[in-house]
């Protein structure tokens, strides 16, 4: 492998993180869109901390082919080793996680040397306290800093968009819930990293309130029609066959940010060096985006599930706020997590079996001047669904590659710099797609009428 000193170059993508448990996935999907005529990933280099780690990540993604990929080394923990890496690429892929403890320094280093950046994180506070500290100087520097680029929270937000867009005016919507099923044919164990950040998010809850009462009010969009009313504990959904709790994930926060961001820019936000025709063309897209509550809840055709995961909920909450619980929450996480998470892992064979559905269910109105008529409910109702292969190491590479590709390939529709949520930056490009062409698919279930109601 050659030495970071021999490479003048300025890669098209680094990944960084390439030996981790998702990193190596990442290359592998990766590899596949390397050097191809119609690819822009013309030169692709990856680097972590230990390179004879990342060179074993390379061997495992491409077993039958000797490719030369420069390897490099960079550490979170060394900001003059990342702000070498970031000056050497157009797009930085940063794949280390927990985010909220590894995060920051990569995203001050791709700031600085103007890199656009992407990641695949699913922490909410990691994601506003980026945006809090590096927003304006990102805009200064033309950096495009994006997190949750994989199964967070792209087909969250494209997922709501696609509902809401079903809904031709008149119509309008009110409230979008979406439920996450995940399925397999094996047992379903998920990435320990996901656990780790959802230990480590619930012990540090009170610093992202703390955060968001420091920073001002975000605009607050207008939904026609009543609030929803909180439901039970535990949904019976009988129209798609699942039982559902509330799920406290990044989606739903993700998803309220871009329609923050939208109500203050209906026409989507510009691009860095748009022509006419696509300025044209992404202001249609959004006028046909109308805003609705959103929540997100876990489905199971199981019962039995839904109380596990209700344990592993009540365990997290009542270790994660002392340092001794923590510790026994992550030592071991096959016990707390009643096998849904081990650190090794999921299997080859657990990965390849696994997919998911996430169903939306929107409700609005067939015609917007019903809602000044006496607090009516909605009265339409419409059910799409977002299906594709297991979360984490096969649809989140999957969905973060393809954002590179329309950095990459699209840079001038794309804002010119800044810190934001994904849905705001590729809602209106091919992302959707992209995605159903590589096994991510989009389909509307139902379109129906619901009984006339009145609150």
């Amino acid at each position: 492998m050659q030495a970071q000193s021999q490479i003048p170059e300025l890669f098209d993508v680094i990944i960084l993180g390439a030996s981790g448990f998702t990193g190596k996935y990442v290359v592998r999907e990766a590899l596949k869109l390397f050097n191809f005529p119609s690819s822009p990933i013309k030169s692709l280099a990856l680097a972590g901390r230990n390179p004879t780690k990342v060179k074993q990540a390379l061997q495992w993604a491409s077993p039958s082919h000797s490719l030369s990929i420069p390897i490099l080394t960079a550490d979170t923990t060394d900001p003059p080793s990342l702000h070498r890496l970031c000056s050497q690429t157009k797009l930085l892929l940063n794949c280390v996680g927990p985010y909220r403890l590894h995060g920051d320094p990569v995203v001050a280093a791709c700031v600085h040397s103007g890199c656009d950046y992407l990641d695949i994180s699913g922490e909410p506070e990691f994601m506003e306290r980026m945006e809090a500290r590096y927003h304006e100087k990102a805009v200064e520097t033309g950096s495009l800093l994006v997190s949750a680029c994989g199964f967070d929270s792209i087909p969250a937000e494209l997922g709501v968009m696609f509902n809401s867009r079903q809904l031709i005016p008149p119509a309008v919507p009110n409230q979008i819930e979406a439920y996450v099923s995940l399925e397999s044919d094996k047992r379903i164990v998920g990435n320990f990293g996901t656990y780790e950040s959802a230990v480590l998010g619930v012990a540090n809850a009170q610093e992202l309130q703390k955060l968001r009462r420091s920073r001002p009010r975000r605009a607050r969009p207008v939904i026609p029609g009543p609030a929803p009313l909180r439901g039970p504990l535990v949904e019976s959904q009988k129209r798609i066959g699942l039982w559902a709790i509330k799920l406290p994930s990044a989606d739903a926060t993700v998803v309220r940010r871009t329609l923050s961001i939208l109500t203050e820019n209906p026409h989507g936000l510009p691009g860095a060096n748009e022509s006419p025709e696509q300025r044209e063309k992404r202001e249609a897209f959004w006028s046909t985006v109308k805003p609705a509550h959103f929540g997100v809840k876990l489905g199971s055709k199981s019962l039995l599930d839904i109380f596990r995961f209700i344990i592993l909920g009540i365990s997290i909450g009542l270790l994660s706020g002392l340092s001794f619980g923590r510790w026994l929450l992550l030592k071991f996480p096959s016990i707390f997590s009643l096998g849904w998470f081990r650190k090794r892992g999921p299997s080859e064979d657990e990965v390849e079996s696994a997919s998911f559905k996430m169903w939306f269910i929107g409700h609005g109105f067939s015609d917007s001047s019903l809602v000044s008529q006496g607090n009516a409910k909605p009265d339409m109702e419409i059910i799409t669904r977002v299906t594709g292969p297991e979360i984490g190491y096969i649809a989140t590479p999957i969905i973060l590659m393809q954002c590179a590709l329309i950095v990459l390939s699209q840079r001038e529709i794309l804002p010119k710099g800044g810190v934001f949520p994904p849905g705001i930056v590729f809602g209106a490009t091919e992302l959707q797609q992209t995605l159903q062409e590589n096994g991510i698919s989009f389909d509307v279930i139902s379109k129906s009428s619901l009984p006339a109601q009145r609150v």
